[in-house]
C-alpha cells in the first residue's frame, strides 16, 4: 500500500495498526458505498488523525441534532 505524502503528515500511523486501518479503509473507498458506509468509512479514517477527537465531537453533535427534535 502507498501513503502519499498528505497522508503521512496527517495520520499518525505509528503502529502497525494504523497502517492495517488505512489499508482498509482505502480497499472500501474503492467500492460503490452507500451514504451510511460512506459516512462511517470517513470517521473511521478520523481515527488516525493526530486531534481525533475533535471529528468525534463534531460527529456525535450532528447526530444530537438529528435526533434533538
Amino acid at each position: 500500500m502507498k501513503i502519499t505524502s498528505y497522508e503521512k503528515r496527517k495520520y499518525l500511523l505509528k503502529e502497525k495498526n494504523d497502517l492495517v486501518m488505512l489499508s482498509k479503509i482505502k480497499k472500501l473507498e474503492k467500492y460503490q458505498l452507500n451514504e451510511k458506509d460512506k459516512e462511517i468509512i470517513k470517521l473511521i479514517r478520523t481515527q488516525l488523525e493526530k486531534e481525533w477527537r475533535i471529528p468525534l465531537i463534531r460527529y456525535l453533535n450532528k447526530l444530537s441534532n438529528r435526533y434533538k427534535k
